[in-house]
């Protein structure tokens, strides 16, 4: 085993929701002059699995932990995932700890990584982290994570990253059964979003430099794909200057209104083609990430996620002038056709517990009509989402107004295809 540090005297602090428990992720942020200096502990699986053992062969096999509104199924045991590897509160933990310094802009300077123990000093949840901030009294650890987090989100749509702040549907226990609702993007989110992102950024470039590794990727959207976000935005009374991008478009909307909600939905189609580039010698030919603003990497979720833990290897590898090992080398050709499989599992189950529960939602109140905002409009109907409760559905019906409220109503509810009709009747536009 390399060396390890002692690292147990930073006072790291993770930011998670409330009751996880399979906590990746810890920081602590500094301001150094005009720029920062971000300390990221990250669970080091690498440290405690076998390669080739009984948890690395299931690990491969199931690439990422599901989750589910009634629990998850998990990509380790959860003795290791929810216990022993689990940066947890006051307990010592091997980790993988980078310092990345960022400067005046956002743009970062250096990033190394290397092994250390760590012992996080507080459990916090986003909720709690945007209270603190709201109120002007944020834990000393996260201080600068509001300015930082606007300046990597700035420097990221500068470089073209297409940013969405949609709100995403989740399903929770009601004392009725199970509902649906909407969770709105806080800027905590967004902020802390932005340190694994940073982290992954400087993590690819690492593999760029070392010329092995596993990148996430998508492809910039063709030249069509961008005319048409723009004509949509002018559409819909966006004010877009002539040589603006649709980042910038993206990054100037307001998510909590109708508008921005249908030009965000319409964004999504330039994000198509994302993948997995694994290369060990000569870089891949399209290496960036589209989506992001440049190069990417998973490396901060490893309890979570099988790529992390290799991906992570690598670095480690790399910022300690060794050898990337061997069972890692072997293993990074497969590893992109393991994590498609797998999104493509946690994707579906995902959508079919969001179509259960919108079911069981509106079941017994066909023929009630509904206020719903028009996420997308084409010639025989489109894509809506009711305002109470926050289903999104196909609607029929011509001439919907897209990013416009209308009211629908609710034609049919069919449990055993997890289905829901809408209908729209021209002129039942709210004001």
């Amino acid at each position: 085993m390399p060396d390890v540090e002692d690292a147990t005297a930073i006072p790291f602090v993770t930011i998670d929701p409330p009751g996880s428990l399979d906590l990746d992720q810890a920081m602590l942020l500094e301001r150094v002059g005009d720029g920062f200096t971000v300390h990221y502990a990250i669970a080091d699986l690498g440290s405690v699995v076998a390669p080739g053992g009984a948890i690395d062969q299931e690990a491969r096999r199931r690439g990422q932990t599901i989750y589910l509104p009634d629990g998850r199924v998990p990509l380790h045991p959860p003795v290791m995932s929810e216990g022993a590897c689990s940066l947890l509160p006051d307990q010592v933990r091997p980790a993988a700890v980078w310092t990345i310094e960022v400067d005046s802009t956002g743009a970062t300077v250096a990033a190394s990584v290397r092994r250390g123990l760590v012992r996080s000093v507080a459990r916090l949840d986003y909720e709690g982290v945007q209270a603190s901030f709201d109120a002007g009294s944020p834990h000393p650890s996260v201080e600068p994570l509001a300015d930082l987090g606007r300046l990597r989100l700035a420097l990221r749509a500068s470089l073209g990253a297409i940013e969405l702040a949609l709100p995403e549907q989740e399903v929770v226990r009601t004392a009725d059964g199970w509902a649906v609702q909407l969770h709105r993007r806080t800027g905590v989110d967004a902020w802390n979003a932005e340190i694994s992102l940073l982290t992954g950024m400087a993590a690819a470039q690492l593999m760029l430099d070392a010329g092995i590794g596993l990148l996430r990727t998508l492809p910039p959207a063709e030249d069509e794909a961008r005319a048409a976000f723009l004509h949509a935005a002018r559409a819909l009374g966006v004010v877009v200057p002539p040589d603006a991008t649709p980042s910038e478009v993206l990054a100037g909307l307001d998510p909590h209104q109708p508008l921005s909600l249908a030009l965000m939905r319409d964004a999504t189609g330039l994000l198509r083609g994302a993948g997995y580039e694994a290369f060990d010698g000569a870089p891949p030919e399209q290496p960036t990430h589209a989506g992001i603003g440049g190069p990417y990497a998973h490396v901060t979720a490893p309890l979570r996620r099988l790529a992390d833990r290799f991906g992570t290897q690598v670095c480690l590898a790399v910022c300690a002038g060794a050898e990337v090992p061997a069972w890692v080398r072997e293993a990074l050709p497969s590893l992109g056709d393991v994590m498609q499989a797998s999104d493509r599992r946690a994707s579906a189950a995902d959508r079919a517990a969001i179509d259960l529960a919108e079911v069981w939602q509106l079941g017994g109140r066909v023929s009630e009509t509904f206020d719903a905002i028009v996420l997308r409009a084409d010639d025989d109907g489109g894509e809506v989402m009711l305002v109470e409760p926050p289903v999104v559905a196909r609607c029929s019906g011509a001439g919907l107004p897209e990013g416009h409220h209308v009211t629908v109503r609710l034609t049919g509810v069919d449990e055993e295809r997890r289905s829901i009709q809408l209908t729209y009747e021209k002129g039942h536009e709210k004001g």
